[in-house]
């Protein structure tokens, strides 16, 4: 058996989420209903890079598996693509290193969350974009996501309904990028909790309104609080963008600029 590793992007809004379930449409159902074709299997197991939630998309997520077939490497998207959805696409596959883990073996991640402030609803765009009601202050957000960054607990920036008891992550960057009507919050970090990078919008979005100021949040983090934070933002704005497995990868990351699209 070999392992292989592949770079998937999807488009959530037709799933309940990436983790397989028996009574909705996942990504993982469908990504092992198609492996479990190709080998020939009743069912076929797939270890990602980890969960997301319903509506929520992938520019790029690994999921990686192991495989008795003899196919090459640049053969494989072909042979996935053509027994997948049209919603989830094989980007790229290749042999795993050795010792490779697609969710314990991640440096860090990247995700984005795409908002617009244009004056008139684009109903082509409802799924993929969250549409605000008015223009929050850049700068103000800007200021606030400063107090986020480094090792913090963000058991007030989470979801309350996980099973993990570390909530401590570290935050590399968290980048407020405005091209006229088109925004993209960035953040890069060690790892999330369930709803964080949501919940982290919200209460950015909380401040660029005026609601809270940029300082209240190192009092917020130290709460550990869920209470004390805004509401979670919708997962159709949001995008996984990247896993890096080693710290040159997360530097090129860090360096890479990116522009709302």
């Amino acid at each position: 058996m070999k392992r292989m590793v592949m770079q998937i992007s999807y488009d959530g809004s037709g799933f309940r989420g990436y983790q397989k379930q028996p009574d909705a449409r996942s990504v993982q159902g469908e990504v092992e209903r198609a492996l479990a074709k190709l080998h020939k299997a009743a069912s076929w197991p797939s270890t990602s890079s980890g969960r997301t939630d319903t509506g929520v998309h992938a520019l790029s997520q690994p999921v990686h598996f192991d495989t008795p077939l003899a196919i090459p490497e640049e053969r494989w998207p072909m042979a996935l693509n053509s027994l997948l959805p049209d919603d989830i696409h094989v980007r790229h596959t290749e042999t795993a290193p050795e010792g490779f883990h697609a969710r314990y073996g991640a440096v860090a991640k990247e995700y984005r969350y795409r908002l617009t402030t244009a004056r008139e609803r684009d109903v082509f765009r409802r799924h993929y974009v969250y549409q605000l009601r008015h223009e929050p202050d850049a700068e103000r957000m800007r200021k606030a996501a400063a107090y986020l960054l480094g090792t913090h607990n963000f058991a007030s920036l989470s979801s309350p309904r996980t099973d993990v008891e570390d909530k401590v992550r570290t935050m590399y960057a968290i980048d407020v990028i405005r091209e006229g009507e088109e925004w993209v919050l960035r953040f890069i970090g060690s790892g999330f909790l369930y709803q964080m990078v949501r919940v982290m919008t919200g209460t950015l979005l909380d401040i660029g309104y005026g609601s809270r100021e940029p300082e209240s949040l190192p009092e917020l983090l130290e709460a550990e609080d869920r209470t004390l934070a805004a509401k979670t933002a919708p997962g159709h704005g949001l995008y996984l963008a990247g896993v890096d497995y080693s710290e040159e990868a997360l530097q090129a990351r860090l360096a890479a600029k990116i522009r709302p699209q």
